[in-house]
């Protein structure tokens, strides 16, 4: 702002015209009386005060009409302005100059008369028409009282301003100094200036005056409101809230509309069901009635954003290209032919049928044989979007079917999520680790799956947070477990159940050649030229260095020797190092001392012990039973940390040797006179299930009649006390460890001959299998016997020839005790 010299008024009489200098001005209007600083910067501008100086000191001031503009021409500048007189002239470093120019009075201009090298223009002064009377001192009166409550709301202005505008006795220099110091518009100054009756003037300014007031006073109302707001906030909250407000009273849309508009938008285009679309339109009437800060507004909000931003009613096509789906799975995945079958089964009848309801699958095997990298595949097979969610440690029901909207940062459940996340309402949806749930007093997270994996209900799946029906028909989902018997029967009943067995030996070495060895050379920065592996070689590490039913160790195991060779790689130089191939005898000098050992077949025929087959996690085993039988008071002791299904089978084991002491030439109260010792070597590891049934009975068999089980046999049934041998599982596994460890002659269950078909072609040819159906024909198979018939007799009629002691007296025979069997 300008200051006011106190000098006596200028003469009124008219001045005849005259050249001047004109220095255009931007963003500011210079009245009579007004001393201002000017910084001048352009050329033009610089080389017009020059001339100014070198002549009286006087050039007119005039607003250009576009303050933007850089180079005004003659029609950009406004004809009315004031004549100045430069009072300072001060050069600054940066090449502008400082000047103080004080207005004298305003002047017209008639004509310009040079552009350049500055606008020298010829102007005529204009005489203040200065005004009497009572209106104007009634006016004068107005703006005086006016002003001073201006300058009490407008802390910017200093009180002692009003002294100096009580002595100012002239209507025109009145009305100039209050226009002066008015927050105006530029337009609105300049209309001032161009006004030169001082009772019109006065008028105008009054009016002006008025509606600053008025905003001002708006302002105090907005500082007043937002103050008492800012007590329960901080000053983020508190500028935030002064803007809303000055936009309220502006009338101008603020961001809250905007908000709303953009939701109102997003629905129009959003193809949703009646009922979605019904709830969303009268959530966003809610809206709008409500405080754009209260909390209920954003709750409102946010659940508006969710039910536009779900996938309804929005599908990915799906390949139906059979030939390609099995490409894709034969590619990412060796074996596992179950799964891969049941997928093309699916895209078979999706071609014949518009529409199928999509499969529930439950993938159940041992750790690391591919179940959710299969989940992958079938994803790249069928063509539709991938969302995976871990159920490991799960144990609140909401985490499936979200929270109610009534929760503070209530949320949709993971089911809900995953399908915006997809962006497609048929994904491929593996819920992994589905047997890993708990459940708490936060309810149980299986109970709300029922309805999820569910074909008959799940078109109308409702989450708590959406309350609105959800079609999850064409979802496909996979599931994926370690072990069945964790999943509650309910939610077993709801899926299609394919077992993954652990893969076996030959299936490694595949995957190894195929996939893993390619894998982990590139990993570690190799070329096929630097390291080769032998089947040799891998299958060492197979079977010395893991055990497990996937092939993660067994990856983990070829990167350690990868890593090894990419060592001396670099020592004897990229180029020039030489091929290693991966040899038994390598893998034991990178690897180090064997960390485990497999099962072999024992090398000579023995009495008291016996090989069973095993299924374990990590595949077939060949178990060793040993029986050893000692002078005692009939005990019968287990150990070899054996499970109560397996100690039962040992029970029921003896039970059946005891009904059949006559057929096996024993005494009928041998077993008050010894102690029995059943015992399965590696005691550190758990053993349980009634698979080992046969075999004990054969070792405890073999014990008493001193007659040895041949080596070259080994067995797998689950015994009754009638002696019918029952069937087992994990067939595969057990026939393929036998054939692994050496066996020729295996004993099965006749009820397991249906399973023989899943035997690998190459070991039911080097095999010898003998299906049995009572425990006379095993004993009669296994022991070395040259009267092997002895052992036949009639099945369950056995029981008959146990004889009672008060009926029937035999010569008592008295039983060796052979040494106990190491």
């Amino acid at each position: 702002m300008g200051i006011f010299r106190n000098d006596d008024d200028e003469s009124r009489q008219a001045r005849p015209r005259r050249v001047i200098p004109l220095l255009p001005l931007r963003d500011i209007v210079v009245y009579p009386h007004m001393v201002v600083p000017l910084y001048v910067g352009r050329p033009k501008s610089i080389a017009a005060v020059s001339e100014a100086r070198g002549g009286d000191g006087q050039l007119l001031l005039a607003a250009q009409r576009h303050t933007t503009q850089e180079e005004p021409g003659e029609g950009d500048i406004h004809a009315v302005g004031t004549i100045g007189t430069i009072l300072q002239h001060v050069p600054l470093p940066d090449g502008t100059v400082k000047v103080i120019v004080e207005g004298k009075r305003r002047a017209r201009i008639r004509s310009f008369v040079q552009p350049a090298p500055f606008f020298c223009c010829e102007v005529e002064p204009i005489d203040d028409v200065d005004a009497r009377g009572l209106e104007v001192e009634a006016l004068a009166r107005s703006i005086r009282s006016s002003f001073e409550k201006y300058v009490k709301l407008n802390r910017k202005i200093p009180p002692e301003l009003l002294n100096s505008l009580a002595q100012i006795q002239s209507a025109s220099r009145l009305a100039d100094t209050v226009a002066a110091h008015l927050s105006l518009k530029l337009d609105d100054r300049q209309r001032v200036l161009e006004l030169e009756n001082a009772s019109e003037r006065l008028e105008e300014v009054y009016g002006l005056l008025q509606g600053e007031i008025e905003v001002l006073e708006v302002e105090g109302k907005i500082r007043s409101r937002v103050k008492k707001q800012m007590e329960r906030s901080q000053k983020e909250y508190y500028l935030n809230e002064q803007m809303r407000a000055i936009q309220k009273e502006l009338g101008e849309r603020d961001e809250f509309k905007n908000e709303i508009q953009e939701l109102e938008a997003g629905l129009a285009k959003k193809k949703l069901p009646k009922e979605a679309s019904a709830r969303a339109r009268k959530e966003i009437r809610k809206l709008k009635m409500m405080s754009p800060m209260s909390a209920e507004a954003t709750v409102v909000r946010n659940y508006v954003d969710w039910i536009l931003a779900l996938p309804w009613n929005e599908y990915k096509d799906e390949k139906k290209d059979i030939v390609e789906a099995e490409h894709v799975l034969d590619q990412d995945h060796f074996g596992l032919e179950k799964p891969k079958e049941r997928i093309l089964e699916y895209l078979a009848v999706q071609t014949l049928v518009d529409r199928m309801k999509g499969p529930i699958l439950c993938l159940v095997g041992p750790p690391g044989v591919g179940k959710t990298s299969l989940g992958k595949s079938i994803a790249r097979a069928t063509g539709r979007d991938f969302v995976r969610v871990s159920l490991g440690g799960v144990r609140d029901e909401a985490e499936i079917r979200g929270h109610r909207r009534t929760y503070i940062g209530a949320l949709p459940g993971k089911v809900i999520q995953s399908l915006r996340k997809a962006g497609s309402s048929n994904p491929v949806f593996l819920l992994d680790e589905i047997d890993k749930m708990s459940m708490d007093f936060r309810g149980d997270p299986s109970a709300a799956l029922l309805e999820v994996l569910d074909p008959e209900q799940n078109h109308t799946f409702g989450d708590h947070y959406l309350d609105i029906d959800y079609d999850l028909s064409r979802v496909m989902f996979v599931c994926t477990a370690n072990v069945l018997h964790q999943i509650p029967r309910p939610l077993q009943d709801r899926m299609e159940i394919i077992q993954l067995p652990g893969y076996i030996e030959s299936e490694k070495l595949e995957i190894s050649r195929s996939f893993l060895v390619p894998k982990v050379i590139e990993a570690n920065g190799l070329r096929p030229e630097h390291v080769e592996f032998t089947d040799a070689g891998l299958l060492d590490v197979i079977r010395h260095y893991t055990r497990e039913s996937g092939v993660r160790s067994l990856e983990r195991e070829l990167a350690a020797i990868c890593r090894k060779v990419a060592r001396d790689v670099v020592k004897e130089g990229v180029d020039d190092a030489k091929k290693r191939r991966i040899t038994p005898a390598v893998v034991r000098k990178l690897l180090g001392v064997p960390k485990y050992r497999y099962g072999q077949k024992e090398l000579e025929d023995r009495v008291g012990v016996c090989t069973g087959l095993a299924f374990t996690e990590t595949g077939g085993e060949l178990l060793q039973t040993e029986v050893s039988v000692t002078p005692g008071g009939g005990k019968l002791l287990i150990t070899g940390r054996l499970g109560e299904v397996m100690q039962e089978s040992a029970n029921a084991a003896m039970s059946y040797v005891r009904s059949r002491a006559k057929q096996l030439g024993l005494a009928r109260d041998f077993y008050s006179k010894v102690e029995i010792h059943v015992h399965v070597p590696e005691g550190a590891t758990p053993k349980d299930g009634p698979s080992a049934g046969i075999t004990i009975a054969t070792t405890i068999a073999s014990a008493l009649t001193r007659v040895p089980v041949r080596a070259n046999v080994a067995m797998t049934g689950e015994i009754t006390l009638r002696g019918r041998v029952l069937p087992i599982g994990g067939l595969k596994e057990k026939l393929i460890a036998a054939h692994r460890g050496g066996i020729d002659t295996v004993i099965i269950p006749k009820e397991n001959e249906k399973d023989l078909r899943e035997i690998p072609a190459h070991v039911k040819r080097d095999l010898s299998i003998v299906l049995v159906e009572h425990m006379d024909e095993v004993l009669a198979r296994a022991l070395a016997t040259d009267d092997p018939g002895r052992f036949l007799h009639a099945g369950d009629h056995a029981l008959e020839e146990i004889y009672d002691v008060s009926a029937r007296s035999e010569p008592e025979t008295e039983l060796p005790h052979p040494a106990g069997v190491n």
